[in-house]
């Protein structure tokens, strides 16, 4: 681990684009930024060092998991979960909230927390803002998110507005505790990352005025970045990028903005048009390994019949390792051989794509032309 803080600050804007670089104690993050997700501590079909090869710098771990399995006592006992996995980059690792939220039917929300039932042994827990910050501690990310509430669509306004000012409730008791445990005020909690930052998260469902107030009594908390959260749970797109534009407007300029669980190649332009900074999905790893790619020309399912004596490479503009070496011929063979290879190669594409768009978003804000990107971008990717 480095000697550096965390820290954030723009290097250039194009309208309500940002570019900026975002500092950790494990290295530097430009933004905006797009995570793979690593559940359980690696991504799917994929070695570090080919995250390292697609230029991969921040990589998201799941609390819930790794809570669950192996333990975040015994990843703090193995030094944390850089020393653990072998990933010296900075990590972010969510709360746990979406997961909670997703066992819809084995948890229970109180004032207190979430308790729910654990989907390995169905073993009791309980959630608390304080337990999530107490966990990511010990696992020693670099960011560390807040324990929120995420509603499902659609919600009525009443439920949103309860489900929000609970989240902010959680916000004070997570953000009071973290503070605690990094000033070395809660002994029984191994502190892995003295440099450890936490974002707070806005929610609000599809209500406006829940997203401004909700922003701005989170940054009333005051966190190191800002997350807006409860997106991307089955509202139109449309909608999803209206919220994101009256939210980030309440946000600091100074903070980096991460809009979660939102990653179509579609969303990640919109989005950073609307001002956010980093993202993260699952989509091109688990769209990989189902035979989904994509591509500078859109979107291609590697297993149709129409790829079996296609030489071509997936994208003729692409210079990842999967379109340098193979052919749509081969990686169908592989798909439908049930070859592992196939989900390894294939991820590996996507992430590249994925992190190629956003380098090359970076560089058309940094020279003034991300209008037109954005345009070219949707005239090329997008789905017809």
């Amino acid at each position: 681990m480095s000697d550096l803080r965390f820290g954030f600050r723009l290097t250039g804007s194009d309208g309500d684009a940002r570019r900026g670089v975002m500092t950790t104690p494990h290295g530097s993050v430009e933004t905006p930024a797009f995570m793979p997700v690593g559940t359980q501590g690696a991504v799917k079909g994929l070695t570090h060092r080919d995250l390292d090869a697609v230029g991969a710098e921040l990589l998201l771990c799941n609390t819930y998991h790794l809570y669950l399995r192996p333990g975040d006592d015994l990843i703090a006992r193995r030094g944390g979960l850089h020393r653990f996995t072998g990933w010296r980059k900075p990590i972010l690792t969510d709360s746990g909230g979406y997961q909670v939220f997703s066992l819809s039917a084995r948890r229970t929300i109180t004032e207190e927390g979430a308790r729910f039932m654990s989907h390995l042994d169905g073993s009791a827990h309980l959630l608390t803002p304080e337990k999530a910050s107490d966990i990511q501690a010990q696992l020693g990310s670099d960011v560390a998110m807040v324990l929120d509430e995420c509603l499902a669509h659609p919600a009525t306004e009443d439920a949103a507005r309860d489900s929000m000012r609970r989240t902010l409730r959680w916000a004070r008791r997570g953000r009071l505790r973290s503070l605690q445990t990094q000033a070395g005020d809660a002994a029984e909690v191994a502190v892995i990352n003295p440099g450890q930052a936490q974002f707070g998260i806005v929610q609000g469902g599809v209500f406006a005025d829940l997203r401004r107030e909700s922003a701005q009594e989170t940054v009333a908390i005051g966190f190191d970045g800002y997350a807006v959260g409860g997106l991307s749970v089955g509202e139109p797109a449309e909608m999803m990028y209206a919220m994101v534009a009256v939210t980030t407007p309440h946000l600091p300029r100074d903070r980096p903005r991460y809009l979660m669980g939102a990653g179509t190649p579609e969303d990640l332009v919109e989005s950073v048009a609307r001002g956010i900074d980093l993202f993260d999905c699952v989509l091109p790893t688990r769209n990989a390994r189902n035979g989904q790619l994509f591509t500078s020309e859109g979107r291609i399912n590697i297993k149709n019949a129409r790829y079996a004596e296609d030489d071509r490479p997936p994208d003729s503009a692409c210079g990842c390792y999967t379109c340098r070496t193979c052919s749509r011929a081969y990686l169908r063979h592989l798909f439908m051989a049930g070859e592992m290879n196939a989900a390894s190669l294939n991820t590996l594409h996507n992430l590249h794509f994925y992190l190629d768009t956003l380098s090359r978003i970076r560089d058309a804000i940094a020279f003034g032309r991300f209008e037109s990107f954005r345009l070219q971008f949707h005239q090329r990717v997008s789905p017809t």
